[in-house]
């Protein structure tokens, strides 16, 4: 595989939100920024990512052979605590390009500070409607001089952190100056304009062939079982109580919902576990390396995303995992999702627990059809949703660049 000018070798440097372990280091290499480094080392450049980790205790993240600096920061440390990180910061970012990941002050803020002070070129990644979390356009500050005061001054005041709603919003009318913009579903497209840019998944590592699904079962205690898995933390707009109120439904006791890993952020889980516990199975949370086994041991694929301006806003990497692994996939129809699937998975209405336990069955007494699709569904991410996939449109939206600091 070629790419335009992919001899010219680039220092590319992306700046990312939160390096913390609850940050991006939570996810491992399963997310935006990894994704994004690893296409652009596919073409050749050499990549770091830098930002500040809102999370003094925890060890420095890390990720295979990619060169990560980070600054410590305190979650609530006010413009001085942050401005203190970004002078320590700033000077070590030394890429022909700037590329920040989300738009948000800690990413694209200090993106922009770098673009101004050093003139170079800035490409701003959004991989979500940060907005979409508070309420969307109608979200407002309300404004009154005792309660700005304490939001400020206070110790765990919520305007000492730089990615409150307030500065989001504002960062959003700030998007015209980044010189390119990247993006991963037409939502968002659709908001902010820019290049799409799909979520690769890496075909190589999350490759059936490599695997079999009697041997992962049994590893992992699932050999009793027919295995519906969302392979991912629940979070309430993820739709996995409309997958447990299925199977309550069905009644089946073959059936179980395997979860991997945990909410960091409350108890929904053990909400889950107290009013379905007989249809769930959770499994801890699993590096990305391990991903693929796991996968490997469902005989389907769950993505029952509700239908919410922040679900509408993102791309489910839950359906590229199942995707590459070959699983029949079953999935709601909320944003991207039909596209990305095309005619290689299954469909039902969001929040329809009745339409996912009809589609459950039937998958199930049609499983040798379904594994078919699931073949099918692999060829559609390696040509569409693989991380060389990635790397093609990216040579495009570089080639500008490279051409400009060449000359």
């Amino acid at each position: 595989m070629s790419y335009s000018m992919s001899n010219y070798q680039l220092n590319i440097s992306l700046i990312v939100s939160d390096l913390s372990s609850k940050g991006a280091g939570r996810w491992g290499g399963a997310i935006r920024p990894f994704l994004l480094a690893q296409a652009l080392q596919k073409l050749g450049h050499k990549v770091k990512l830098f930002g500040i980790a809102y999370d003094q205790d925890a060890p420095p993240v890390t990720y295979q052979d990619l060169p990560i600096i980070c600054v410590p920061c305190s979650y609530y440390t006010g413009l001085g605590g942050t401005w203190r990180s970004l002078t320590e910061l700033l000077p070590k970012i030394d890429g022909d390009i700037i590329y920040a990941v989300k738009l948000k002050p800690s990413s694209f803020g200090i993106a922009l500070l770098k673009k101004y002070l050093s003139h170079r070129p800035l490409i701003v990644d959004i991989d979500d409607w940060e907005m979409s979390w508070f309420g969307g356009d109608s979200w407002r500050y309300k404004f009154k001089i005792k309660g700005l005061v304490k939001d400020i001054l206070k110790s765990d005041g919520p305007l000492k952190h730089p990615d409150h709603p307030l500065y989001l919003q504002q960062i959003e009318k700030l998007v015209s100056r980044a010189d390119a913009i990247t993006l991963h579903t037409q939502f968002i497209q659709q908001r902010f304009g820019g290049i799409y840019i799909p979520n690769g998944k890496d075909i190589s590592l999350f490759n059936p062939d490599n695997y079999d699904p009697e041997s992962s079962r049994k590893k992992y205690g699932l050999e009793n079982y027919k295995i519906i898995m969302f392979p991912g933390a629940p979070r309430p707009y993820k739709g996995v109580e409309d997958v447990l109120m299925a199977l309550e439904k069905l009644n089946n006791p073959e059936f179980k919902l395997v979860i991997v890993g945990g909410s960091p952020y409350d108890e929904y889980d053990q909400k889950l576990q107290k009013n379905w516990g007989n249809w769930l199975i959770q499994l801890p949370k699993s590096p990305v390396q391990e991903m693929p086994e796991i996968v490997a041991a469902a005989h389907l694929i769950v993505v029952p995303q509700q239908n919410t301006s922040a679900t509408k806003a993102q791309f489910p990497l839950k359906l590229t995992d199942g995707m590459a692994m070959a699983k029949p996939v079953l999935a709601t129809k909320v944003g991207d999702i039909p596209e990305i699937l095309g005619a290689t998975g299954y469909l039902v209405d969001p929040s329809s627990p009745e339409q996912l336990a009809d589609k459950i069955k039937w998958i199930f007494e049609h499983l040798e059809e379904a594994n078919l699709k699931g073949k099918q569904a692999r060829e559609r991410c390696i040509k569409f949703y693989s991380i060389e996939a990635m790397s093609e449109i990216l040579a495009e939206v570089l080639e500008p660049f490279q051409r400009e600091i060449k000359s």
